[in-house]
């Protein structure tokens, strides 16, 4: 049995497997340390073998986790870290390091579960936009705040009232702190269309549009173009990952 840890900024998801699919996926707020309803779970658990990890959070999250893990079942977290080729995938960053380890494990996702181009919106405390070609050609990416941090950063820097309800379904809004709401949605969904049109003209297919992270949900109102939600895609891909399914493609 191998318990799987994505850490990320704000959430931390985790899920067992015993070699088989994956199994009920729960998440919970970190707030930089291991949370009491992380722990009551974890103390019903019967003991992993394995404490497989992706650290996106910090050093102090993963400190925390790591002695809660040492404390239960005398156990060390093996963290995974970025790699430049994972069979037929390669990414476009030439120094693998400074490529998210969280971006890399979603495109370890992305290439195992859709045969197609990609392109992964990571919609959590920050937005990634990756592009992955079907022989598993990574072009790069871009990085925006995410929809939390827009309208922070945005409210934070003016006099706007703070924000107190979500859009309609009208792509604009006829008030002050509506139209912040919208605009972050919007700002994010006009991305991925533009992101998602030049894929489809190198790929000269189309691409497959995926959603995932905590504000997943909260984009599909906003976009035009189909798009699937696989909300636990870093999961997936470390998965993977650990279980050594690397596809090679040719």
């Amino acid at each position: 049995m191998m318990l799987l840890l994505d850490i990320g900024n704000t959430n931390l998801r985790w899920a067992l497997s015993d070699g088989g699919p994956l199994g009920e996926v729960r998440v919970v707020r970190h707030g930089g340390a291991a949370p009491i309803d992380l722990l009551a779970d974890w103390e019903r658990l019967n003991a992993p073998e394995r404490v497989v990890a992706s650290n996106v959070g910090g050093a102090s999250v993963a400190s925390a986790i790591g002695r809660a893990i040492r404390a239960y079942w005398g156990l060390d977290v093996e963290f995974v870290q970025t790699r430049a080729q994972f069979g037929a995938l390669r990414i476009a960053y030439p120094e693998p390091a400074r490529f998210g380890v969280d971006r890399w494990l979603a495109l370890v996702g992305a290439h195992r579960n859709v045969p197609e181009a990609a392109l992964i919106v990571d919609a959590g405390t920050a937005a990634t936009f990756d592009l992955l070609l079907a022989d598993g050609r990574h072009l790069g990416g871009l990085i925006l705040p995410g929809v939390e941090m827009m309208r922070a950063s945005l409210l934070a820097g003016t006099l706007i009232p703070r924000i107190t309800s979500e859009p309609t379904d009208e792509p604009w809004a006829v008030d002050t702190g509506p139209a912040v709401a919208a605009g972050s949605l919007q700002a994010l969904a006009a991305l991925a269309t533009r992101l998602y049109d030049r894929l489809e003209r190198q790929a000269q297919t189309p691409p497959v549009l995926i959603l995932t992270g905590g504000d997943a949900e909260r984009l599909i109102p906003a976009m035009d173009r189909p798009c699937r939600v696989m909300p636990d895609l870093v999961l997936r891909g470390l998965f993977e990952v650990v279980s050594g399914k690397a596809l090679d493609i040719g």
